[in-house]
């Protein structure tokens, strides 16, 4: 016998509109404001939209740890570099099984480590820290770090993935699980 109190599917509907409409006013508030990037050097590379990332996790998150599939995708672009005009998008991409995940975990700070693959060919590689927090309705993820090697090398980077939080707020509360977050993307690459 369950002792869960499932609510009904209309009140799912409204806490679903609700939150998609929490959401797109939050999203219009973090994009409106300018990203967290040093003031002390100079921007050598900055990415926005349509600059996204798209992450799957396989099998769904829930509220139990268990291992999961994380693929991630991210594309860069457009980007302006006045130090590299020739540098005009990038990618990434991550496919790794990670032990004891959930939808709790999503929030947790962690180290960050991957390498962007720009147009030119070139890489690089940028080491930092990861904070996720759920600011309304929206999950905003911010990587803060430096380049350790290729191009912008001893540059400092942040970046901010910003997407909906629904399906992640659900999970937390044990009313659902959550198999995908699409986030829109800015990068900023500043000398220092």
């Amino acid at each position: 016998m369950s002792l869960v109190a499932h609510p009904s599917p209309r009140a799912r509907s409204r806490l679903s509109a609700l939150l998609a409409t929490a959401c797109l006013v939050v999203s219009a508030f973090v994009f409106a404001s300018p990203a967290a990037a040093s003031t002390d050097g100079l921007l050598d590379l900055t990415c926005t939209a349509p600059s996204s990332e798209a992450t799957t996790y396989d099998p769904p998150l829930t509220l139990a740890p268990q291992d999961v599939t994380f693929s991630s995708t991210v594309q860069y672009g457009p980007c302006v570099s006045l130090s590299r005009p020739d540098i005009d998008s990038g990618s990434r991409s991550l496919h790794v099984l990670t032990p004891d995940r959930s939808c709790l975990t999503l929030l947790e700070t962690a180290v960050s480590a991957f390498t962007i693959t720009w147009d030119t060919g070139e890489t690089s590689t940028i080491s930092g820290s990861r904070t996720a927090t759920v600011v309304g309705a929206a999950l905003v993820v911010t990587i803060t770090g430096n380049v350790t090697s290729g191009v912008f090398a001893g540059d400092s980077v942040v970046q901010i993935s910003t997407g909906p939080a629904t399906g992640i707020l659900a999970c937390t509360l044990g009313l659902g699980t959550v198999d995908s977050v699409y986030s829109a993307v800015t990068l900023e690459i500043t000398s220092l």
